[in-house]
Formats: structure tokens, C-alpha cells, sequence
């Protein structure tokens, strides 16, 4: 996918911060969609357009509104461990609305950022913290493998602030779950918009010693 339209949503996440600069630089026209106004001239300065919009608030319709004119969306936002309605809210029914209104705008491209241990079986005891989110990604991640999207499920292991490494190693190469730097995470979501063969894939993946094209080639994603 050369010189896209590309929208990322959840564009001030600490993930997103660092993928703006990498598809700018890569030739494509980014948008990106976030919340307070405030964060303007920092998504500005990342060579992405700034949208101004509150997902968790936005219907189908409006959604599309917002999608129309790019080729490829991005869901990287998060309730970021607020409360279990808001993770629901934004995590899940937004989520599944984005998808919705993706197709309603004629957009075929769509890579959901998860995370590694994202299913429905996911094991995690109802009385954790951690089961709104696990819930919510997993119902989310679930229903986009069952729409018509040209769709890419990314599942990072645990997300540090280490630099970026370059490499990687995905389940298809027998990692499991550890840890990788958002760095790392954002180059691995730039790659997957140049790579045909990550679509209709779920991809998990941690920190690795293959290089990140490499690890997202065919023979690496079985």
C-alpha cells in the first residue's frame, strides 16, 4: 500500500506517537483521530493531520463521516485502564462501530491493534482488573475476523519503552507471550500496511531477532 490515506484512531497513545512520524515518512497522508484538543500541536508535529473526535461518542454514520477519503484504518485506541464501562465502551462497542463504519465508507484496509494473549478463552478470572480489557479486545478482535475487512490483528506482547530493535519474532515462529518496545510495536504496524500477506491474519509477536520485514513474510505468519 504506497502513498495511502491512512487514519490512525487512538493517535496521542504512546504507540501511535510513534507510528505517526514512520508513516509520514514513508510517503503516505496520515490522519490522526483523538480526543482533547489540547494534544493539536503535538499530533501536528508529527506530520499527521489532526482530527479532533470522541469515538466512545461517535455512532456508525458519524464514524464513516470521519473515515471517508482514506484508504486504511488504524485502531489503536484504548480506554486505557479506566473504568470496566469505559474499557467496554471504547475497547469493544466502539471498536466494532469503527469496523462497521469502515465498511459503510467503502474502506477495505483495516489493522487492529490487540494484544498477544487476546482470545475468548482468555483465562482470565472475573475478579482480575485485567478481565474488562481481555473481555473487550477479545469480542472486538472476534468480530472483525468475521467481516469482509481486508483486516490485520496485531497482538504485541507486554509494550515497554526500550528502543527499537528492528526485530522481532511472531507465534508463527514459536514465540510466546514476552515482551516488545512500543518502538518495535509501531514499525511492526507500518509494516503490516506494506505487506499483503499479514492480511486476514492474526499476528502475535514479541522481541526477536528476525527482522521485522522478514518476521511478517509469508513463511514467518503459518
Amino acid at each position: 500500500m504506497e502513498n495511502a490515506r491512512v487514519l490512525v484512531v487512538g493517535g496521542h497513545g504512546k504507540v501511535a506517537l510513534l507510528l505517526l512520524p514512520l508513516l509520514v515518512g514513508a510517503g503516505h497522508q496520515v490522519s490522526a483521530v483523538f480526543r482533547n484538543p489540547e494534544h493539536t500541536p503535538e499530533i501536528a508535529g508529527t506530520g499527521a493531520d489532526p482530527l479532533v473526535a470522541d469515538v466512545e461518542r461517535l455512532d456508525v454514520g458519524e464514524l464513516a463521516e470521519l473515515f471517508g477519503g482514506h484508504d486504511a484504518i488504524v485502531w489503536s485506541a484504548g480506554a486505557g485502564g479506566g473504568s470496566p464501562e469505559r474499557t467496554y465502551a471504547v475497547d469493544r462497542d466502539a471498536a466494532i462501530r469503527s469496523m462497521e463504519a469502515a465498511a459503510l465508507a467503502g474502506i477495505r484496509r483495516y489493522v487492529m491493534v490487540s494484544y498477544f494473549g487476546s482470545q475468548i478463552d482468555h483465562g482470565i478470572p472475573e475478579d482480575s482488573g485485567f478481565f474488562p480489557y481481555a473481555e473487550a479486545k477479545a469480542a472486538a478482535d472476534a468480530h472483525l475476523e468475521r467481516t469482509d475487512l481486508d483486516w490485520t490483528i496485531l497482538g504485541p506482547s507486554r509494550l515497554t519503552l526500550d528502543p527499537p530493535t528492528g526485530r522481532i519474532e511472531t507465534a508463527g515462529q514459536g514465540a510466546t507471550a514476552g515482551s516488545v518496545s512500543r518502538a518495535d510495536v509501531a514499525a511492526v504496524i507500518a509494516r503490516t500496511l506494506e505487506e499483503p500477506a499479514t492480511i486476514r491474519r492474526t499476528i502475535r509477536f514479541n522481541a526477536g531477532a528476525t527482522a521485522i520485514a522478514d518476521a511478517l513474510g509469508e513463511d514467518n505468519l503459518t
